[in-house]
């Protein structure tokens, strides 16, 4: 009989034959037997956007399938009812391929065409396209809306993607209250003062750079009720990363190379790299690649723009190569190096020193 791994738990927590709870249980006794730090695979980070072409296939059709369905009900009914209708689709069909099926790629994409449509639905009725001047509360109650819907979406259909739209109305909410403190239009459209330049003197910087830690701390919430990754707290736990990182990594290093404080920009990605390592998390140091970028072409423009883009493509590329080939082994090196803090025993495992 071939042997038993993490992966076909996952698979069976997927196809409903057992119960995360359930899968918790067995992880704890097959622990307890075999040790899972021994055991468990070095790069195990899963993530799964799709597990065959049947998902592909079938979200395709279903994306025909929808568009013409809201042109027919735009076609016979009124234009603003377009967006319900997709919502409506949207939840419907959910129950069938996310709550039975648990496929992800279409799963995935009816929560977004519910997302989108609700948001777009609820803003015809707040947003008055010749009158903007209550443009920021307008996108604040769409955000907050928003948020409530996917947040109750995770609770209904436990679909881990629903935290990264849950998140991205949460950055909606941010830049609107941003928008509310410092009152102008002009600058909420266009976000002219900068995004992520705490320099300029912006409020929607400083939203960025509270969404982010707020978002990262979600994150932790989920990663550290799974530590082993194997339930949907984890992957929940991965999309929301996906964005703090972003919102971050962005802020602190655009604000400081922006300013010239190159030494504080390589010190400041040192930090956000050794915490993808604690935290077992390669997204923090992937949206930080940006910035190792526009530092080494600094470093090396003395060679000439040509040399400094061979250079940077070079070094970047074996530092990054390295880092992916032996990450397990150099974050068993710092794990094992840190003295004990709260919550270690909560972050993901490490082969710990004899």
């Amino acid at each position: 009989m071939p042997d038993f791994h993490m992966d076909d738990i996952r698979a069976a927590v997927a196809a409903n034959v057992i119960t995360e709870a359930q899968a918790a249980r067995l992880k704890v006794f097959a622990e307890s037997r075999q040790g899972y730090r021994a055991h468990m695979p070095e790069d195990d980070e899963p993530f799964e956007l799709f597990k065959g072409f049947a998902e592909i296939f079938i979200t395709v059709g279903l994306g025909m399938l929808f568009s013409g369905i809201m042109v027919m009900s735009a076609f016979f009914g009124n234009y603003s009812l377009v967006p319900f209708v997709g919502a409506a689709l949207a939840f419907g069909a959910a129950f069938y391929f996310t709550k039975r099926r648990r496929m992800n790629l279409p799963s995935i994409w009816l929560a977004s065409v519910f997302a989108g449509n609700l948001a777009v639905f609820i803003g015809t009725f707040l947003i008055d396209p010749m009158d903007l001047s209550g443009l920021e509360y307008a996108v604040l109650y769409v955000s907050i809306i928003g948020m409530a819907a996917m947040a109750g979406w995770f609770v209904l259909f436990k679909l881990p993607f629903s935290m990264f739209l849950f998140g991205l109305f949460g950055l909606g909410a941010a830049l609107a209250i941003a928008a509310i403190i410092s009152p102008n239009v002009i600058d909420f459209l266009s976000l002219r003062e900068g995004l992520f330049d705490l320099n300029n003197q912006s409020f929607f910087p400083l939203a960025t750079l509270g969404f982010g830690i707020a978002t990262f701390l979600l994150a932790m919430f989920f990663d550290m009720r799974d530590p082993h990754r194997v339930s949907r707290f984890a992957a929940s736990g991965f999309w929301l990363h996906v964005l703090a990182a972003v919102a971050i990594v962005n802020t602190v290093g655009m604000s400081l190379y922006s300013s010239g404080q190159y030494g504080l920009t390589a010190a400041a990605l040192g930090l956000i790299s050794l915490i993808a390592l604690i935290i077992d998390r390669r997204s923090f140091l992937t949206a930080g690649i940006l910035y190792m970028a526009y530092l080494l072409f600094a470093a090396f423009e003395g060679n000439g723009e040509f040399g400094a883009l061979m250079t940077t493509l070079l070094v970047l590329g074996v530092f990054i190569t390295a880092l992916g080939t032996w990450w397990a082994s150099i974050r068993a090196i710092i794990m094992n190096t840190l003295p004990a803090f709260p919550l270690k025993e909560k972050l993901p495992p490490y082969l710990e020193k004899a």
